[in-house]
């Protein structure tokens, strides 16, 4: 499997809050983490790279060859919940950190399965054959509107409140979130983003970027159109090539 990542403040914002890491173990099981921090003026920075630094550590530490769905599922929550008790404490302790917090997705991807853990709007995605399909639901308050016939796609897209989101890593004590699995087949693309990816390139821009770039680009291609297209937030995207 190919591994590529990147990172960006893009083109408006004085920091970048965003943070991501991704690795291989050596039976070729792949892990990835991005998160998209927010609160005061280094609080979401704090939030993300202290969350994808924990939750790195836990999946390394603690996956074993040969592990079941269930307890990969396991790892991946206690991951994100152990990152969810830090980030808060922080938050409590702080006053210049309080209600900072962050998105969150995590991903295990082993030969034909992706296992993601997630909260937040940050998204993940599988790209095969020319189709894309968004694996994790936005826990987002325009997401709630469309679901429940207030909105429609297009108008969230473009409402002042889609920043929003219903929940996220490090705001309470405790945090809900969701798990999916999904098949993976050969030349298949695992897509994991911040919505600086997503609120400025349009699915059938993705799809082209990742056919056109080679294995290796594929994330610093996606990056640049992101930039292209106005660069108004960080920007972070993981892909995996199965």
């Amino acid at each position: 499997m190919k591994i590529t990542q990147k990172t960006d403040i893009g083109k408006f914002r004085r920091s970048n809050q965003d943070a991501c890491a991704a690795g291989e173990f050596p039976n070729g099981m792949v892990w990835a983490v991005v998160c998209d921090g927010m609160g005061g003026a280094s609080g979401g920075d704090i939030a993300s790279s202290t969350s994808v630094k924990l939750i790195s550590e836990r999946l390394v530490s603690s996956y074993r060859d040969g592990m079941s769905s269930n307890s990969i599922r396991h790892l991946l929550f206690s991951a994100i919940e152990a990152a969810n008790s830090i980030v808060y404490d922080m938050s409590c302790s702080n006053p210049e950190l309080e209600g900072m917090g962050t998105t969150v997705v995590v991903a295990f991807l082993s030969g034909e399965t992706a296992y993601i853990a997630h909260a937040g709007d940050s998204r993940a995605y599988k790209i095969s054959g020319g189709m894309i399909s968004q694996l994790t639901r936005d826990h987002s308050m325009v997401q709630e509107m469309v679901e429940n016939g207030e909105l429609t796609p297009v108008e969230a897209k473009a409402h002042p409140r889609k920043n929003i989101i219903t929940r996220a890593l490090g705001v309470e004590e405790t945090i809900l979130i969701d798990f999916c699995e999904e098949s993976f087949n050969s030349g298949d693309v695992l897509l994991i983003c911040t919505d600086g990816l997503t609120n400025f390139v349009e699915t059938d821009e993705i799809i082209e970027v990742v056919r056109a770039s080679e294995g290796g680009e594929i994330a610093e291609k996606l990056v640049d159109r992101a930039n292209d297209n106005g660069g108004k937030d960080n920007i972070t995207v993981v892909t995996v090539t199965v």
